[in-house]
């Protein structure tokens, strides 16, 4: 396309979009939602694992490949021949939960950011429910929506305070910042410590376990049980669809940032963004794990089947909320990177379809990857993977194709709930994410659910979402006529006895995975194990486990 074609494709919006393992920068048409595929930049990294189950990252990370991919973005914009000033506005989508703490006064991060996989919390959360009066993690499941687990930005900010002298000290005078993702970069893109805004959307406050679901407001009752201190400096809750402010430097001065959303969310909006958005609108996002989302209208539904109830959008600061209820995943195509990075039976996260499309099935090998315990609908945090059913049958085709399956199965689950609380089962499913490029994975999961699963014909809807709120803020509103496009189709081809076999199976190996930490210490059952019987049964033990590696390593060499 000529860059007169190009720009008249103007104006345009942007999107940051700030995921777990990578940020990056894409330009979209404000007229038709198309993206300026040539202009988008993406940098990948990796969160740090210091510990078993921890993640964090460094938040200047965060903030240095943001710049990075508007910087890279825009000089392709202008080698394309597009002109700059046509971006009208960005906005900015982001990890949810993962929780930043920072210094008022000189900017910097006071500890890694914490994110939302991480697991250390584990011991903080069950001391909470051990102070609510019925010891249940859904006591605070009316007010905020949201059962107590690690997943949630409260549990983080209250292990922070307990185990951070640095984050504690900054609280006793008063210049500890706290915030989701959105608002360490809307704070730093606006000015920082030269009068950045201190702000975030009301989807990210729906998921720290401090707002209340109703009011939209932080909630002192909230605050008062996870004794989050005065000090702590606290973000304005906005809309999803306003001008927050306006970028401070860099080649978008003066841009207003416009919109906001959490990825799940703007992944949502993006979906339905060219028609009014309405209850019973559904999705899921294949990403670093999966995010089912069930539009519910103006009113909060409460789950009675493990789901979340959460903030779908709110477009603009006089416009009805929308809720949904969430089913969440904590490990999707974190999965495959761990058969490439850990196991390296791939070397490309891409090579498992081809590899899994060398069988026909598992080898009735199941792959239950409780790397961060297990959340909807078991909100079980010590579970542990498990790999079952091996044979000397089994190769490392049936390992690939197993972890594919293995997140059909959990989106089956959380559907299952779903259509429970909701009373209107789903006839197909939307599907978006870096994932959803795997034809494969998309063909098991029509099979294992029994509905078509419709591919978004782009498959980050995320990035979109957000940047069609952001025009909307700034009254650029898309041609619905010409954002309409129609996606590719999956249809079950396994019959249901099939299908219903399978997925027992399934539910078999979860079982299995189940209750493998021990609360008391944080130990795995082999450590209570290692400590419980005298040397001899510990070296039957240990040749019993060395036996089993030898027959993994045995398995990834075959093909």
């Amino acid at each position: 396309m000529s860059s007169s074609s190009l720009n008249d494709c103007g104006p345009f919006v942007g999107a940051l979009d700030q995921g777990t393992t990578s940020t990056r920068f894409m330009v979209f048409s404000a007229k038709t939602g198309e993206a300026i595929k040539e202009a988008t930049h993406q940098i990948p990294f990796s969160p740090s694992q210091p510990n078993p189950g921890w993640s964090q990252v460094d938040p200047t990370k965060l903030l240095q490949t943001s710049l990075d991919c508007i910087e890279n973005s825009m000089r392709k914009c202008q080698e394309l021949g597009i002109d700059t000033s046509q971006i009208k506005a960005i906005g900015i989508t982001n990890q949810r939960e993962t929780t930043v703490v920072w210094d008022k006064t000189t900017g910097k991060p006071l500890h890694d950011a914490i994110v939302w996989l991480d697991m250390r919390t584990t011991d903080t959360v069950d001391s909470l429910i051990k102070a609510t009066a019925l010891k249940t993690k859904d006591a605070l499941q009316l007010i905020c929506g949201l059962p107590i687990n690690p997943y949630f930005s409260a549990v983080k900010l209250r292990w922070l305070l307990d185990n951070s002298d640095v984050v504690r000290s900054a609280v006793a005078k008063g210049n500890c910042m706290f915030g989701t993702v959105d608002s360490w970069l809307i704070w730093n893109l606006t000015g920082g410590i030269d009068g950045g805004e201190h702000v975030t959307d009301v989807t990210n406050a729906s998921r720290t376990m401090l707002m209340s679901i109703k009011s939209h407001q932080w909630d002192k009752s909230l605050m008062k049980f996870f004794d989050i201190p005065g000090g702590v400096l606290f973000p304005k809750i906005k809309s999803s669809s306003e001008v927050y402010g306006h970028i401070a430097t860099g080649p978008l001065e003066g841009v207003p940032i416009a919109g906001c959303l959490g990825d799940q969310s703007a992944a949502l909006y993006g979906h339905t963004f060219a028609k009014t958005p309405k209850k019973g609108d559904a999705k899921n996002t294949y990403g670093t794990g999966c995010f089912l989302l069930y539009n519910t209208g103006s009113t909060p539904v409460f789950s009675q089947h493990g789901l979340l109830t959460t903030v779908a959008f709110q477009l603009g600061p006089n416009a009805p909320i929308q809720y949904a209820l969430e089913g969440s995943v904590a490990i999707g195509g974190d999965a495959v990177r761990w058969l490439r990075d850990n196991l390296q039976i791939i070397r490309e996260s891409s090579d498992v379809e081809e590899l899994a499309s060398q069988v026909t099935d598992t080898g009735d090998v199941y792959f239950v990857p409780a790397f961060s315990g297990l959340f909807a609908p078991y909100w079980q945090p010590d579970a542990r993977g498990v790999l079952v059913g091996l044979t000397q049958y089994t190769n490392r085709c049936h390992i690939a194709r197993a972890t594919l399956e293995a997140v059909c199965f959990q989106t089956r689950e959380i559907l299952e709930a779903m259509n429970k609380d909701s009373k209107i089962p789903l006839t197909e499913l939307l599907v978006d994410g870096g994932m959803t490029k795997n034809s494969l994975l998309l063909q098991l999961q029509a099979d294992l659910l029994g509905i078509p699963i419709v591919r978004a014909p782009m498959s980050e809807t995320t990035a979109l979402g957000v940047a069609m709120a952001a025009a909307r803020a700034v009254g650029l509103n898309p041609d619905a006529a010409t954002c309409e496009r129609q996606g590719d189709t999956f249809n079950p081809r396994v019959q249901v006895e099939v299908r219903d076999r399978r997925y027992s199976r399934w539910k078999m190996a979860v079982r299995r995975s189940m209750n493998w930490v021990d609360k008391s210490n944080g130990e795995t059952k082999v450590d209570k194990l290692k400590g419980r019987y005298h040397k001899t049964a510990f070296v039957a033990l240990f040749l019993c486990s060395s036996a089993a590696a030898l027959l993994l390593v045995a398995i990834m060499k075959r093909r």
